[in-house]
């Protein structure tokens, strides 16, 4: 015995690749002095098909005869959201999803086509006569719809056609349940084409909706990320359209038109439900989609290309902005420079002011105006004529600040020529050499890192040449990072300021490079052969120029 609000479902056959059977009964809470029983079969087909069956026994006080159709409507509304709910925790999450899409988020209140089966109806009419447009055809439009039409299979049998479902009444209905089921397949697969459909054309409309949205996203910061998300959202939409389509197909292939059935009223029943040129129309319906389908892909595929371009437009503004910060943090640092520079300069006018106040504390009041040989000039000059103190000290102040203004200038040019070379190189190294290399740099080593990073262990060694007459009379700052783990140099990097060397011996950014690869092969430090940096005439050019480097740092050297 279960609790209300739970359902016991059980297996009654099954085929793993083909079809399940299984009975549900439902326990929902009902009022006080209200007994509802509801039980009902569902069967679940490969090719997509789900039968919901139920025999109604007694509704109200009304049992097995002449139930009406006002509780027969009632009663469909509850079936139709009860089976929703069953067959919802039945399949999967992923098929959950592909049912919410074609139905926008109320799978659970889709629509179903009604097959209502009786033994008779009361009043004993013809099919005609139901189609009154009065009181017995609006009694059937609250099972079926609205009423389209209504034939005699038999002189006892009628068949009544609505937009949600089908009536068949008489004593011989249950004998065409395989051709009804067929009727009921191809019925709820119209119906399942015509949501597609819709929601096709909802998806077109949202890609209208993002379009527009792109084309003003320039004005408005918040579309950026909508459209991101909105062209991500429709993306996944589109793919799952497209699985959707493939299973409709491939189930229409797969389902068999049952045969004419050899009995009179058989033959006018498939008359009447023209179950293979529903399939027929079916299949060219389905034909179409596919089109629409493609045509809706292309149309996403531009909509991806202009979302590609507000992204380029949007990391373009970033690095425009990036790039003005630089340029507001490199003012910055040139300032912190000019800064530096000058509080340099103040520091030794202060050690000099310093000095003179500890000479004046130690010989006391004594001046050299006080002497004989300078009286002389300070008593005609200095107390005799007037304002030539003054004047002195003014010519003196003036002199002191063009030297230090002239000193700061010339600081700040010389800070501002520096060549940074970086390279990146990968190549394989010689450790043992490469430690003896890097210890005959000895105290010119200024930093040296590692990192580990996973199985890799990161090395970065800066140095300053101590020989600065191999490198135009400055000593650049040179940096090498390898990886200690597989021996492999990643990349090196040089710092060289040209201003601060020999004007005539300053290298630039490729004599640079070369004078650094002439040092690490002459250490050895590679575990391949050393590339061919040029032929035999580069080579003695080269050395040619080393040589009038030499001597020109010769007649330099002399006229000092």
């Amino acid at each position: 015995e279960l609790n209300p609000g739970l359902t016991s479902i059980s297996i009654l056959d099954y085929t793993l690749a083909d079809h399940a059977n299984f009975e549900a009964n439902i326990h929902y809470p009902t009022q006080e002095g209200v007994v509802q029983v509801e039980t009902f079969g569902i069967s679940c087909n490969s090719d997509g098909t789900l039968f919901y069956g139920m025999q109604v026994e007694a509704v109200l006080d009304r049992i097995k005869d002449n139930i009406s159709l006002d509780h027969l409507a009632r009663l469909l509304v509850d079936v139709h959201v009860d089976s929703s709910k069953i067959i919802d925790s039945v399949i999967s999450s992923h098929q959950r999803k592909l049912m919410d899409l074609v139905y926008n988020g109320y799978a659970r209140y889709r629509d179903k086509v009604n097959l209502i089966v009786a033994n008779e109806i009361t009043p004993h009419l013809t099919a005609e006569e139901y189609m009154d447009q009065g009181e017995y055809e609006n009694e059937l439009k609250q099972v079926l719809g609205d009423t389209r039409a209504a034939y005699d299979i038999s002189e006892h049998d009628a068949l009544v056609f609505g937009a949600h479902g089908l009536l068949v009444a008489g004593p011989n209905s249950r004998h065409h349940e395989p051709l009804l089921c067929a009727y009921l397949q191809f019925q709820s697969t119209d119906l399942f084409l015509q949501n597609f459909f819709n929601r096709l054309y909802m998806l077109l409309d949202e890609m209208k909706e993002l379009r527009a949205e792109i084309d003003v996203a320039d004005s408005n910061p918040r579309a950026f990320d909508w459209c991101i998300k909105e062209h991500t959202k429709l993306t996944e939409q589109v793919i799952m359209l497209e699985e959707i389509l493939g299973f409709i197909r491939e189930s229409l292939n797969e389902v068999v038109v049952p045969p004419q059935p050899p009995e009179q009223s058989g033959r006018s029943l498939y008359e009447r439900l023209q179950v293979a040129d529903m399939k027929d129309q079916l299949m060219r319906r389905s034909a179409d989609l596919v089109k629409s389908v493609s045509a809706t892909r292309r149309h996403l595929e531009l909509l991806s290309g202009m979302v590609q371009d507000l992204r380029e437009k949007k990391s373009m503004s970033i690095n425009e902005s990036t790039q003005a910060y630089t340029r507001q943090l490199c003012d910055l640092q040139n300032h912190s420079e000019k800064s530096s520079k000058a509080l340099e300069i103040i520091q030794i006018l202060l050690a000099g002011t310093l000095a003179f106040d500890t000479l004046d504390r130690l010989t006391g009041q004594w001046s050299v105006v006080n002497t004989s040989w300078m009286r002389v000039l300070v008593e005609p000059l200095m107390k005799n004529t007037p304002f030539m103190w003054f004047i002195l000290n003014g010519l003196a102040f003036v002199a002191f600040g063009t030297l230090c203004r002239r000193a700061f200038r010339a600081m700040t040019f010389n800070a501002q020529g520096v060549i940074t070379l970086k390279e990146t190189v990968n190549r394989k190294l010689d450790m043992q050499n490469l430690n003896k290399y890097l210890l005959r740099k000895g105290n010119a080593i200024t930093t040296e890192e590692h990192v580990t990073a996973q199985s890799n262990e990161l090395v970065s060694v800066s140095w300053i040449e101590p020989d600065k007459r191999e490198w135009g009379y400055f000593s650049p700052r040179i940096t090498l990072h390898y990886d200690l783990t597989t021996g492999y140099l990643l990349s090196l990097e040089i710092q060289y300021n040209r201003r601060l060397a020999k004007r005539n011996l300053a290298f630039n950014a490729d004599e640079l490079r070369d004078r650094l690869r002439e040092d690490l092969n002459a250490g050895k430090i590679w575990a391949d052969s050393p590339p061919d940096d040029g032929d035999g005439d580069k080579k003695e050019s080269e050395r040619k120029k080393e040589k009038n480097k030499t001597a020109k740092k010769g007649s330099d050297e002399a006229k000092k």
